[in-house]
């Protein structure tokens, strides 16, 4: 399948253009981006539209577990994790989620997480308990600090990395590093092109009698309105890849925008930690910690009360202490607007709040990534989100297909065969000034290496790009050699 085609050359010097002497550079890239980048986009849109819905989802599939059909107050917090206990046998205790409270009532199960040996590839054993007859309503596999079950942590997967493993992240690290270049390029392309009649809604068939441009238009006034919303996944999206996600948490490190996080090891020199709280950084590791029983001193309950003196609410989390010196760690994990994020360190012998860490107080950038997070996750305005994400979704989907659709539509129509829509002129860097491509080279060198697949994709574009320009002038100069032969030939010989 060819880029272009023979019958339509792509050699020479687009005519210039007062002040758009990067608007043929721009086509081009949008151009290859688009082609040969935008099947990775397709499937992270589709894929990323099902993890929109995949809360509900997983409400509805793992009810059993969730609900909790006994009424009646809810039994103390210790005597939950026993009953939990009772299933499990001897397995390492991590955490408890208490029950919701709902109107004064009890609403759901409590979480109880043990560490089957699973801990570091982020997942621990979860049995749900019924908070007020204590009956286990069964056992599942929790992953991450969002606690999702096997249903949303398969859809989460696929999205993440199409069940490939590590290396399938390279997909959609791809996706998220081109898709708001690729947004931005179509942005300007569309909004310094010839003049339409609006730019902000497609045009009707009555408007013109062209299919290409009625395609054009649903696809640039649908970029134009997705715009924001193709920005953030691309940002979002990379904090989580395997290259660029290294170098954004490199950074925040460096400036100062890191995570804050308790002071959770009592035999500590003191001072909050930097690291991600979910991990409940502080704890020695020097040695490994010394086994402690389920809710040593005070009890989870204590724990609790210890807490809410400080002014946390549920839901909450909270871990178990670990070795001789650990305290519990109380966490707020409502990730609705507002966040509800802070964290209480809780001496587990007195019940004395040793350390709090205040969301208000984490900086700016740090309160941004979480915000960032979970909008891309589709929680932060709950099923407002999730509406908007699968929205958004569709948005990327159609835009996919109506791209490859002008594409198609481009091709020619005459001879014999398949064949494909003709690529841009040739001739873009010719177009630019001297000023402008120093400068976009030095925007690509440093996206290129802070987002390293950007960088190696991009190049292979101009890789493919110089090929296929060899190939052109190859054919521009055997045909015309082809005809003087023919010519040089006797009428009466042929």
């Amino acid at each position: 399948m060819a880029l272009s085609t023979p019958e339509t050359p792509t050699t020479g010097t687009p005519p210039d253009r007062p002040g758009s002497t990067l608007r043929p550079l721009i086509v081009r890239l949008h151009f290859y981006a688009a082609v040969l980048v935008a099947p990775f986009i397709l499937v992270a849109a589709i894929t990323g539209g099902l993890y929109a819905v995949a809360t509900p989802l997983e409400r509805v599939v793992h009810a059993e577990e969730l609900s909790a059909p006994a009424s009646g107050p809810a039994l103390p917090l210790d005597e939950q994790v026993a009953a939990a206990r009772a299933v499990v046998g001897d397995l390492p205790l991590v955490s408890v989620r208490p029950a919701a409270d709902d109107e004064g009532g009890v609403g759901g199960t409590t979480r109880v997480m043990f560490d089957d040996g699973r801990t570091d590839a982020s997942r621990t054993l979860a049995v749900f308990v019924d908070p007020a007859s204590g009956e286990v309503r069964g056992e599942l596999t929790s992953y991450g600090g969002s606690g999702s079950l096997p249903v949303r942590t398969w859809i989460d997967e696929m999205h993440r990395n199409l069940h490939l493993g590590e290396p399938g992240r390279l997909y959609s690290e791809l996706a998220a590093s081109w898709l708001g270049v690729v947004a931005l390029a179509g942005l300007v392309l569309w909004w310094t092109g010839p003049r339409r009649s609006s730019r902000l809604r497609p045009l009707r068939k009555k408007e013109t009698r062209s299919a290409r441009r009625r395609t054009q238009s649903w696809h640039g006034s649908l970029g134009t309105w997705a715009l924001l919303g193709m920005l953030m996944l691309s940002v979002t999206g990379l904090t989580w890849s395997t290259y660029a996600g290294a170098n954004v948490t490199d950074l925040r490190l460096a400036l100062g925008w890191g995570t804050p996080a308790v002071t959770s090891d009592l035999a500590a020199d003191g001072g909050a930690g930097t690291g991600d709280h979910s991990g409940h950084g502080g704890h020695s590791e020097t040695a490994e910690p010394e086994a402690v029983p389920d809710a040593p001193g005070i009890g989870f309950d204590g724990a609790v009360a210890a807490a809410a003196d400080e002014g946390l609410s549920g839901p909450l989390e909270i871990s178990q202490p670990v070795g001789a010196t650990g305290t519990y760690v109380v966490s707020e994990i409502d990730s609705t607007w507002p966040t509800r994020a802070d964290v209480a360190a809780v001496d587990p012998a007195d019940g004395e709040v040793t350390d709090v860490v205040r969301f208000a107080d984490w900086p700016l950038m740090a309160r941004l990534a979480s915000w960032g997070i979970d909008l891309h996750m589709g929680v932060l305005f709950g099923l407002v989100s999730q509406l908007a994400l699968l929205l958004l979704a569709a948005a990327i989907v159609v835009m996919t297909v109506t791209g490859y659709r002008m594409w198609w539509q481009r091709r020619p129509t005459r001879g014999d065969g398949v064949r494909m829509g003709r690529a841009p002129r040739r001739g873009a860097w010719r177009a630019a000034s001297p000023a402008a491509l120093a400068g976009v080279g030095v925007v690509a060198l440093a996206a290129g290496w802070f987002v390293p697949l950007l960088g190696v994709s991009l190049l292979g574009f101009l890789v493919l790009d110089v090929v296929l320009g060899l190939r052109s002038r190859r054919r521009a100069t055997v045909v015309p050699q082809m005809e003087l032969e023919t010519d040089a030939v006797p009428e009466e010989s042929r």
